[in-house]
């Protein structure tokens, strides 16, 4: 038997990772210029505070080179 989900509690805090823009999408490819637009990122220097999920970190993995990534304490 396959065990059920455990959803956290309603209270509980989601964690959140903050994705900078430091590098041109210029000269890239077209998939990491789509990567940087699907994280929320179009112009350098922006910043964007998103879910800290699998998803995003591997989409952050493809661009690696392009942003700066803080944990917020």
């Amino acid at each position: 038997m396959a065990k059920a989900k455990q959803d956290k509690p309603a209270g509980a805090k989601k964690a959140i990772v903050r994705v900078t823009q430091i590098g041109s999408p210029i000269g890239r490819v077209a998939s990491q210029r789509d990567t940087l637009k699907g994280l929320g990122l179009n112009k350098l220097h922006r910043t964007r505070e998103l879910e800290d999920t699998p998803a995003v970190r591997g989409m952050i993995r493809r661009v690696h080179h392009l942003v700066r990534v803080d944990e917020p304490a």
